[in-house]
């Protein structure tokens, strides 16, 4: 074979594996529009044909530090290729980051909230049109002296059945300032709260975001609180938290 044959294969090899590269890497992205992210994210149990249900949440946001006060989107998708029907996404609270309101929807009663967070609304949908997204402008606040996570479930209406879940996911800081008027928090950092002294214990040790943490897989899907079926009516059944251990079924008197 020529040297000039080789090296025209060689050329072609090149061009492919660098175009195979950019495919991976596009894909690897896709989830990620405009600022959005889906990080976090994992469907649980099956939607109907044709229905692909998903979410995004800013990958940046800014708390301030006077009010702590904070903004944040959700967005619901559904990338699939028929009609929703009627489904809920849920906006819950954990730790340092407490959700105040989230425009058109309603607030989940302190006693119905799943244990750990602080706070949570329902979104009800009524339908959501194949390739078509909804957002809700999300009030929150967020204590960065604490770390803070929030969460978004997309169920059926009734929360009988959860199809997608992102989080419970993380903003947070490696290096907040207390003397700043505003602190940056970055999707999936977990935050690293400022100590009395101004300092943030562990700042400078890491550069990027932390990994996320994994949502809990199908098997793990868990009603709220003690009585599922009293929460369904509620407004917040179905939701469940990575970590949880299964709790023994209580016996029908």
């Amino acid at each position: 074979m020529s040297s000039r044959r080789m090296t025209t294969i060689a050329g072609s090899l090149v061009t492919a594996s660098f175009a195979a590269v950019a495919i991976f890497a596009f894909n690897a992205t896709a989830d990620d529009e405009g600022g959005m992210s889906g990080k976090g994210g994992k469907a649980v149990a099956e939607a109907p044909a044709g229905v692909k249900l998903t979410t995004l949440l800013p990958e940046k946001i800014s708390v301030d530090n006077s009010s702590k006060g904070t903004a944040i989107t959700g967005v619901v998708k559904n990338g699939g290729s028929k009609d929703s029907g009627k489904i809920r996404l849920l906006v819950v609270g954990f730790d340092g980051l407490t959700v105040k309101g989230v425009e058109g929807c309603s607030e989940i009663p302190k006693n119905d909230l799943p244990e750990g967070s602080n706070s949570g609304f329902s979104c009800a949908i009524d339908n959501l049109a194949a390739g078509k997204s909804t957002s809700y402008d999300v009030d929150a606040a967020f204590d960065v002296k604490k770390q803070g996570k929030i969460c978004l479930p997309v169920q059926t209406a009734d929360g009988a059945k959860t199809y997608w879940q992102q989080g419970p996911v993380p903003f947070g800081s490696n290096n907040p300032s207390p003397n700043a008027p505003t602190t940056p928090l970055l999707l999936g950092t977990d935050n690293s709260p400022v100590t009395p002294g101004g300092d943030s214990p562990g700042a400078g040790q890491g550069d990027g975001p932390e990994e996320l943490p994994k949502t809990g897989p199908a098997d793990q899907v868990l009603p709220l609180g003690a009585a599922g079926a009293a929460l369904i009516s509620a407004g917040a059944a179905g939701l469940w938290w990575a970590g949880r251990r299964p709790r023994p079924k209580q016996q029908q008197l």
